[in-house]
């Protein structure tokens, strides 16, 4: 993940043509494959059939409350949010006013 890769070559033409080439040559095979003549039976110890996961199932009690909490986590999650942007929007302002008070300070001493 962290090593570069190389990167293919595009052509103009639309072909990708790769930097490294494959060594091996694939021979294609003619007929069929030979059927398996051993029983397909699992292994001892493996189970037959997939097992069943119990399903989540919710009540109208357990409903409410997924719902009630959803809406709170989404209710804190936005006040706090306004309070940050709020706190920005503040000490900008700050900021503002301070530069706003030394700028007619120093102006004030250049022009006695």
């Amino acid at each position: 993940m962290i090593r570069p890769k190389i990167p293919v070559n595009p052509l103009p033409t639309g072909l990708v043509t790769p930097l490294v080439h494959p060594t091996t040559t694939v021979e294609p095979r003619h007929g069929t494959a030979p059927a398996c003549g051993c029983p397909q039976t699992p292994a001892p110890g493996q189970p037959t059939s997939r097992m069943q996961l119990p399903a989540v199932r919710l009540t109208p009690a357990g409903l409410v409350a997924v719902v009630a909490g959803g809406a709170g986590l989404v209710l804190v999650v936005g006040a706090v949010l306004v309070s940050m942007l709020l706190a920005v929007a503040i000490t900008g302002a700050s900021v503002a006013v301070c530069a706003v008070v030394l700028r007619s300070l120093l102006n004030g001493r250049h022009h006695r």
